[in-house]
């Protein structure tokens, strides 16, 4: 069909002629369709089909043994079922199995797409909770790193307040060692030191921190988070909001 529309797109110039021929080729197309399709024999299952569907189209008659008893009860054609009418016109709809499957086939296939999908939104749910909690484990990491920090430039501001004021007092050597901020690249020559070292490394920031706060404000009166030196301890108590940073924020 196509090679000769080819065909005559070469053969013939434009014009009412060539369009006469396209529908000629297209009608000739056509008709072979319709022959071939007369000549295809059918197959088992669509003759029974097309019997099945005469049949059904084709209303019951007299020789009916159903029928004829409805129609001894006053039953008309065309009428609801019922007493008052109230029930149905059209017969129940045949549904005719094809297949080669047992019975109840098409039940399991449904139980079992139903248990994939539940399975399925299941899966979802628990990746929907996993990513919620790993989520919040990471808030809570990250606030607990951000307070650590924080922690730790409290400490460190803490030390270098303790070294100038206990220079300031002629004091040479800490109460502690971890008390004053301790040099960079600093070698420790003796176990003393090493020993001290192991010590304070015992000790969490949090409780570095509480113990050098509570020797500035007891030694110099001092607070580290208003930065201000006060006169005595009463002045101290009355002025100061607290010993933590919490009860400066």
């Amino acid at each position: 069909y196509v090679l000769e529309l080819l065909t005559l797109r070469q053969d013939v110039r434009p014009g009412l002629p060539m369009v006469r021929r396209v529908k000629e080729a297209i009608q000739k197309e056509e008709k072979q369709k319709e022959a071939n399709e007369k000549n295809r024999q059918k197959s088992i299952k669509e003759e029974e089909k097309e019997r099945r569907d005469l049949v059904l189209k084709s209303a019951l008659g007299n020789e009916n043994k159903g029928f004829a008893l409805l129609q001894k009860m006053g039953y008309k054609s065309g009428q609801a079922l019922g007493k008052s009418g109230e029930g149905i016109v059209e017969p129940i709809p045949l549904n005719i199995k094809t297949g080669l499957s047992g019975l109840g086939h098409e039940e399991l296939k449904k139980r079992k797409a139903e248990e994939k999908l539940e399975n399925y939104r299941q899966k979802l749910r628990m990746k929907k909770q996993s990513n919620e909690q790993a989520a919040d484990e990471f808030r809570i990491r990250f606030k607990s790193k951000q307070e650590e920090r924080k922690m730790e430039g409290d400490l460190r501001k803490s030390q270098r307040a303790c070294q100038q004021l206990d220079m300031q007092k002629d004091i040479s050597v800490p109460k502690e060692s971890w008390y004053w901020l301790e040099p960079e690249k600093e070698d420790k020559k003796n176990e003393e030191d090493k020993e001290d070292e192991c010590t304070s490394s015992d000790l969490s920031v949090s409780e570095k921190l509480h113990i050098l706060t509570a020797y500035l404000r007891e030694e110099y009166f001092y607070c580290i988070w208003c930065g201000t030196t006060y006169e005595d301890s009463e002045d101290l108590s009355s002025n100061c909001p607290g010993d933590s940073a919490a009860d400066h924020d």
